[in-house]
């Protein structure tokens, strides 16, 4: 297994870096719409239909509304932004009450519905930030990873009390203060390098520390359909990894609230 999550690193990690930071325009769109439409293939099993000819009517689907987004030119408008972020405000209700809410939201046509909401405003919110400067999708990038990564050793470390139990047993709260602790310090660091001012960087701090309590419902947001699901991985796409959503469930919330954002800096 460790083989195999080492091997598959090696390969996408190169690849991922050049699609994000080597492609712009166009080119950049579709790369990250490719992602978008994997992600899309694995939604729609984990909204419960698991025929592959359902699978492709929805990846179809998914892929019609990108193209009609990118040709109105609403790719590079703000309300997509809005909708995903009206969205994960629905989404965190769910988490909250889960399970007593599930009936509002598990029927399969939902799931469905509520996979648009959340991956064509991932997809539209990585092109904003490419527009608006490779520094920013690069922040992005690295805010989820320092907030998993302090999430990880400061949960290990101190984790007492439980974050949501009934969706992620594993989750606590003190990892969530290790993983905000370790983003404000990604974002002073940036701050600094981007020779922002005193009022910018409180104004980079306070949306840092927003985007990553935004990250941790996309991660929980994952964990409650699999475990509706009863599965483990989104799928099997990536050996030893296990799915692109299980890889970008963080970032599906985190880019477009941070894309939103990011305006008022």
């Amino acid at each position: 297994m460790l083989r195999q999550r080492v091997l598959t690193a090696l390969i996408l990690v190169p690849l991922a870096l050049a699609g994000l930071f080597g492609l712009s325009g166009a080119p950049f769109a579709l790369f990250t719409g490719a992602i978008v439409l994997l992600a899309a293939w694995e939604w729609v099993n984990l909204a419960g239909f698991e025929a592959a000819k359902v699978r492709l009517v929805g990846v179809a689907s998914v892929a019609l509304a990108m193209l009609l987004l990118w040709g109105s030119g609403a790719a590079h408008a703000v309300w997509p932004l809005w909708l995903g972020a009206i969205g994960w405000l629905a989404n965190l209700y769910w988490i909250v009450h889960y399970p007593e809410r599930q009936e509002q939201w598990r029927a399969r046509p939902r799931r469905l519905v509520m996979g648009l909401w959340i991956l064509l405003p991932c997809w539209v919110g990585f092109i904003a930030l490419r527009d608006s400067g490779a520094e920013w999708l690069l922040f992005v990038l690295l805010l989820v990873w320092c907030a998993d990564t302090g999430a990880y050793f400061a949960g290990r470390a101190f984790g007492r009390h439980k974050l949501a139990p009934r969706v992620s047993p594993g989750k606590s709260w003190e990892g969530v203060l290790g993983g905000m602790a370790a983003a404000t310090l990604l974002a002073l660091v940036f701050a600094v390098w981007l020779g922002l001012s005193v009022g910018q960087t409180l104004g980079l701090v306070v949306i840092t520390l927003i985007v990553t309590l935004v990250s941790v419902l996309g991660d929980l947001q994952e964990s409650m359909l699999k475990r509706l699901r009863g599965i483990k991985d989104s799928s099997a796409l990536l050996p030893g990894h296990g799915g692109v959503l299980d890889r970008i469930d963080s970032l599906t919330a985190a880019v477009p609230v941070f894309a939103l954002l990011r305006l008022w800096i």
